[in-house]
């Protein structure tokens, strides 16, 4: 039996981080998660998962004092204030290796990524069914413009090259 899961953007957030700089949790009400997963037998069958992240948030949870400041001039947050993706295909190689490729839209410049997609698990909690998902994924910063390149303040490392993005996402069938 198949169903069709809705992501819930109030339980889901993502994670942007960049080696030795910033350190970003992207979470609260000015995000905005869609999508569905389709589920067979506790596994993933199909997925279209489109995501709208607002890194001009104030509210953003920071892990470092000084990442909201470098997360604005790095993006350009003022005249770029979102990051979006929106998935084009699914792939299932196996129960536990999927890849979700879609078009990722940082500074008004998108290219094509592909993502590893996992399927955390599944839980019925107060008569509510839920599944946790994560993606995850690597991408050059400078494929997206993201040319600053400032040393921090406590040993002079300049910010790696691959941006991370890890988006814990929740659905509920």
């Amino acid at each position: 039996m198949t169903t069709k899961w809705t992501i819930d953007s109030n339980q889901s957030d993502a994670l942007i981080k960049i080696r030795h700089s910033i350190i970003a949790y992207l979470a609260g009400t000015k995000n905005k998660f869609d999508g569905y997963l389709d589920i067979k037998n506790n596994e993933l069958e199909n997925a279209s998962i489109t995501f709208d992240l607002d890194i001009n948030n104030k509210d953003t949870k920071l892990e470092q004092v000084d990442s909201h400041l470098k997360l604005n001039d790095l993006f350009d947050t003022t005249v770029y204030p979102l990051i979006s993706f929106k998935s084009t295909s699914f792939q299932k190689v196996n129960k536990n290796i999927n890849f979700l490729k879609g078009n990722l839209t940082v500074k008004n410049i998108t290219k094509v990524v592909e993502l590893d997609a996992e399927l955390i698990g599944i839980e019925t909690y107060n008569g509510s069914t839920r599944a946790a998902f994560e993606i995850t994924g690597s991408i050059n910063r400078k494929d997206f413009g993201l040319t600053l390149n400032s040393h921090n303040h406590s040993g002079g490392l300049a910010m790696g090259q691959d941006i991370k993005l890890v988006a814990n996402l929740e659905f509920s069938a």
